[in-house]
């Protein structure tokens, strides 16, 4: 079968570990099922295997992709929930041994995949294909850093670093139909622009001083805008994180937090109950994926290469 693979890694040339070509058909364990793949969206997890960060070299070659969208052996229309893990107080999401899909088992960007029979949930009618493939890790990501990790009510104000990426216009998307007052930031103008056409109620300059202190900050960029982030922040307020784009030390100022009692939050990924409820949401609410384009899995390294240079508002998202 036709997949995308990475057959070595280099942190400063990423692309060069990226090979496009026939590949086994996947083994099915016991459990096991198997997902005949409709399309597949590109994370930055994608990227940073390429780096060599997270994996190592006796993991090579390994199918990349953590998303999908696809058929199961009944014929059916499903998501797949790409964390592999055993539940943790009913989480998955806390197993310290648990992986995504393309870290210890071949991921998604091929023909056919193989996870668990439990991690595939059902693709309500109303969402595409091409949609359903942005849920599994940046829309999941979004949905928990919001609804679950940060415990907001309608009305509060939410500051998003980073607009573009996958999971700040999510953050953006899914904070607009929750009923919460969304602001975000970014270098650029264009991107500031489009997220408010998203539904962002104001968009800043990075770094920039805001008019009041916000309820909630959804970090996703780390080092650049940690400062920023918590000194925005209301007393009592809560920093969510669950990434670090631009470096993962980023110096923090204690007596901010422990004075003003503020709190600092890791996030990763959701459960399969939860995607299955973010599912219901964006077909109750009409919210869809912002998708910046859509690719044949054929043309995989232009994909890669427009993450890799920073050319990107929203998800990508390969067809099969």
């Amino acid at each position: 079968m036709f997949a995308v693979t990475a057959t070595q890694t280099d942190p400063d040339n990423p692309l060069k570990g990226l090979t496009l070509g026939d590949r086994p058909e996947p083994t099915v364990p016991e459990g096991w099922t198997t997902i005949t793949v409709k399309a597949a969206a590109l994370n930055h997890h994608d990227l940073w295997t390429l780096k060599g960060v997270g994996i190592s070299q006796d993991r090579l070659p390994i199918i990349l992709g953590c998303d999908a969208a696809g058929v199961d052996e009944n014929g059916d229309e499903v998501i797949v929930h790409s964390v592999i893990g055993t539940p943790v107080n009913g989480d998955e999401t806390l197993d310290p041994k648990r992986s995504l899909l393309s870290e210890t088992y071949d991921g998604t960007f091929a023909e056919k995949v193989a996870v668990p029979a439990g991690n595939v949930v059902p693709k309500p009618a109303a969402i595409s294909f091409e949609e359903a493939a942005c849920l599994p890790t940046a829309w999941l990501t979004a949905y928990r850093m919001l609804f679950d990790k940060a415990a907001l009510e309608p009305g509060s104000t939410v500051l998003v670093q980073g607009a573009g990426g996958g999971v700040a216009t999510a953050l953006i998307a899914l904070g607009r139909a929750g009923g919460f007052r969304m602001w975000a930031t970014s270098r650029s103008e264009e991107k500031r622009a489009r997220a408010l056409e998203l539904g962002a109620d104001r968009a800043f300059e990075t770094g920039a001083r805001l008019p009041e202190r916000v309820d909630a900050v959804m970090e996703t960029v780390g080092e650049a805008t940690w400062a920023h982030s918590l000194s925005s922040l209301r007393p009592g307020g809560k920093v969510v994180t669950c990434g670090a784009t631009s470096g993962m030390v980023a110096p923090t100022q204690l007596a901010q937090v422990f004075f003003l009692q503020k709190s600092i939050i890791g996030s990763t990924m959701g459960t399969r109950d939860q995607l299955a409820r973010l599912a219901v949401f964006l077909e109750q609410t009409g919210v869809r994926p912002v998708i910046d384009r859509v690719l044949p899995l054929t043309e995989a390294e232009d994909g890669f290469a427009a993450m890799h240079h920073g050319d990107v508002f929203g998800k990508i998202v390969f067809t099969v």
